[in-house]
């Protein structure tokens, strides 16, 4: 897909349409491990102020505009025929993928992450939405480092799912750095960095109304909801955006 530079990392220039026809695509090819991401300002700004995290973003197949910061960045890059109206947000992509997947039979999922009770409601409510997808399995591994044993083992549970289409909810920067340092090891599938949509889902997180989310201040909402363990965060990757961005320019 055509991609745009944004604080040096390649975002694709992708719609809904165009990224689930892309990945669905990608999934069908039964030879090779692929990784996408639906990145927010904070993870475009960790992959640049962070040498480690930036090689481990390096590896992902598609990066997709999760952000509106980055949709507007995208926006200024292109003419204003190809300009974009709306970002690809990642639990509403995994939502699409889904939808798209039903009644395919070379079309797959599995859901990696989250605690026993999260994956139970998060499968109920995409069983009931979704009655045509095929769930292969899903697995709550243990917090903390995990063993090769462990990973040995989720290899396995992945490769005997069938899957094509892993799901991966550990959390920024776990989920990434999991998926680029497994790479050669993981069976062939596409493997999602998708954050806290698992608790979204399930209805375990309140997700942002719907107009401050095209607003760009979905960050906001969050911080209002959560702001002990988001503040630090928020502030850090938010004010080194608008830097790294000026600096750039």
């Amino acid at each position: 897909m055509e991609t745009r530079p944004i604080l040096g990392l390649e975002v694709a220039v992708a719609t809904y349409e165009s990224a689930v026809a892309r990945i669905c695509a990608m999934a069908r090819d039964r030879a090779r491990v692929s990784a996408v991401e639906a990145a927010n300002t904070m993870v475009v700004t960790k992959a640049r102020h962070e040498r480690a995290f930036g090689e481990v973003m390096r590896r992902f197949d598609l990066i997709l505009p999760d952000g509106m910061p980055l949709v507007w960045e995208l926006n200024r890059q292109l003419p204003r025929e190809q300009r974009l109206s709306d970002r690809v947000y990642g639990p509403n992509l995994m939502l699409a993928v889904w939808e798209a997947s039903q009644g395919q039979a070379d079309l797959r999922h599995f859901l990696l992450g989250g605690s026993p009770e999260v994956l139970g409601k998060l499968e109920v409510q995409l069983a009931t939405k979704f009655p045509g997808a095929q769930l292969g399995g899903s697995y709550s591994p243990p917090f903390g480092t995990w063993s090769d044993e462990e990973n040995e083992g989720i290899f396995r549970k992945i490769r005997e799912s069938g899957a094509n289409l892993i799901w991966v909810g550990l959390g920024c920067p776990k989920q990434e750095t999991w998926i680029a340092q497994h790479g050669e090891r993981l069976p062939p599938g596409v493997y999602f960095g998708i954050g806290a949509a698992f608790a979204f889902h399930a209805g375990e997180v309140r997700q942002a109304p719907a107009f401050l989310q095209r607003l760009g201040l979905e960050w906001a909402f969050r911080l209002a909801v959560e702001p002990r363990r988001l503040f630090k965060r928020y502030f850090k990757y938010n004010t080194l955006f608008l830097w790294y961005r000026l600096w750039d320019r």
